[in-house]
């Protein structure tokens, strides 16, 4: 149960970035917050769930994730890698989880812009919390820029290739929603990093959440930086699991030619 806590907050992440130039109808603001934009980015986001179903415990984790872009060939793709640390748990383990990579190749088109890629789940980590399982499978994604935000919506998939065969394969799909509002002055608001996750091996959804996002890109001399505030319940109670999460995310943003 803990391994599925984990992937959710692993996949709750879907802000891939690069360094191929913006659109001139593409503002800094709303790449920072486009799971389609190509804009480089490094961020560290930490999770703390203070309240979770069916046990009186609570469970924290510090997430690691660089954005990188790259040209191959004709096609512009966005690689991510993502690293997370359980910090505390239910069970009272802490140490690195598994690892995810992701490569994303994206196409602009009047209507908007569409990605497609693959994701990978490599077993990184320590023992309680990896699930020893390699993990590969498609991505895709939508995002529309409008002069009001963004709206959007993403999907990843894994299925177990190889790995221990005493553990539970890991065979799952999520769907991400992607809605941001400007408020003007870098302020923006929306959608948390909500990611319902379809497991199945159970037959069932096993995250059904429900959050929202406050976020402040900041403009100074030197790189431009966000941070976000961020807060998810989740509705799925059939196991120990996160019920209620906050979440503090900062980004470094280096657009091209910073």
């Amino acid at each position: 149960m803990l391994m599925k806590n984990i992937l959710w907050v692993i996949f709750g992440v879907l802000v891939p970035a690069g360094v191929h130039a913006q659109g001139q109808s593409e503002s800094l603001q709303t790449a920072a917050n486009d799971p389609t934009a190509s804009i480089m980015s490094f961020q560290v986001q930490g999770f703390h769930s203070f309240n979770l179903h069916n046990s009186p415990e609570d469970s924290s984790l510090v997430q690691f994730r660089a954005a990188i872009p790259f040209t191959l060939g004709s096609t512009n793709h966005i690689a991510r890698l993502t690293l997370p640390y359980a910090t505390d748990s239910n069970t009272g383990q802490s140490g690195l989880s598994d690892t995810t990579l992701f490569d994303l190749v994206t196409f602009d088109r009047s209507w908007g812009r569409f990605g497609v890629g693959a994701v990978a789940l490599l077993p990184t980590g320590e023992d309680g919390l990896s699930a020893e399982k390699w993990a590969l499978g498609p991505a895709a994604g939508f995002a529309k820029q409008q002069k009001w935000g963004l709206w959007g919506v993403f999907n990843q998939n894994l299925f177990t290739v190889a790995g221990d065969d005493n553990r539970p394969d890991v065979n799952l799909s999520t769907i991400q929603p992607v809605f941001n509002y400007n408020l003007g002055k870098g302020w923006s608001a929306g959608t948390s990093e909500m990611v319902f996750v379809y497991d199945w091996e159970a037959g069932d959804f096993s995250s059904l959440p429900l959050g929202v996002k406050v976020s402040k890109l900041n403009r100074g001399n030197g790189l431009p930086w966000q941070w976000s505030l961020s807060y998810e319940h989740n509705f799925y109670d059939n196991a120990i699991f996160s019920a209620d999460t906050f979440s503090f995310m900062i980004k470094i943003l280096v657009p091209k030619g910073s």
